[in-house]
């Protein structure tokens, strides 16, 4: 079930006031009187990113039903071979295609059951695979819509751009902020990460009755992953704005 997507999260600045801050510590071995105190600017920040999947399996299945054993087999072998050679000639990876085969004896007849298991990472190439087989087996393939989906390191990679979105956006609104004031933003003092949320794609109730019946673009958008990220973060005030640097 696909979830709903979150309101935005708030975005708000916190100028600290100077009175109510600790005094910035004086270095060890060095007397006299403590220093100014620091000036700091507290920001909330959000962001949120989408990433389509990057992977896409395709189950063919074959069968035949012979009086002979060896005809049953035969017949199934050189459709699993033709398939094998298409997927190689066009880029796919031997260890993405697993082969399961099933014989049986059905009443008086032997019956070869295979299915086929492929991996695609480039989709166009799917397409194509998929596309020759139907033109050269006809019927006597059955291809399966293509189940689209994120590997782990697709997830992850998703977590890490959303996180590292979140924190640039909390700085642009820190440097706003002490722009609008005229100071300059100096090194952070503490970034947190409040909050993460993750949920899949959706398409149109309607549609999502019959699974069958999406177009590959439609799978594509319901099995998109959206990722959101809100930080707080601290930001030290170094003084008066470069007027200079301002201009340029």
């Amino acid at each position: 079930m696909a979830l709903s997507v979150p309101p935005p999260a708030r975005v708000f600045a916190e100028l600290t006031p100077a009175r109510a801050l600790t005094p910035a510590p004086v270095p060890a071995g060095r007397g006299g009187p403590p220093g100014p105190p620091r000036r700091e600017v507290h920001v909330s920040g959000s962001a949120e990113l989408s990433a389509s999947p990057d992977r896409a399996r395709v189950s063919l299945r074959l069968s035949s039903r012979k009086d002979a054993a060896g005809a049953a087999r035969s017949s199934v072998a050189r459709r699993l071979e033709y398939i094998a050679q298409s997927a190689r000639q066009r880029g796919v990876p031997e260890e993405n295609m697993t082969v399961t085969e099933d014989f049986s004896r059905v009443e008086n007849t032997y019956q070869m059951e295979a299915e086929v298991c492929i991996i695609f990472s480039d989709f166009g190439k799917m397409q194509n695979v998929c596309n020759l087989l139907i033109e050269k087996l006809g019927t006597s393939v059955t291809i399966s819509p293509p189940h689209f989906y994120h590997t782990p390191e697709a997830v992850d990679t998703l977590r890490r751009q959303v996180c590292v979105a979140a924190v640039g956006n909390t700085q642009r609104k820190a440097q706003e902020v002490c722009r609008l004031f005229g100071q300059s933003l100096g090194k952070p003092l503490l970034i947190r990460e409040e909050e993460t949320k993750e949920w899949g794609g959706h398409i149109d109730s309607h549609l999502s009755n019959f699974p069958d019946s999406l177009t590959p673009q439609q799978r594509i958008q319901n099995a998109t992953a959206y990722a959101s990220c809100r930080v707080f973060a601290v930001f030290e005030i170094k003084g008066k704005e470069n007027r200079r640097n301002k201009l340029l």
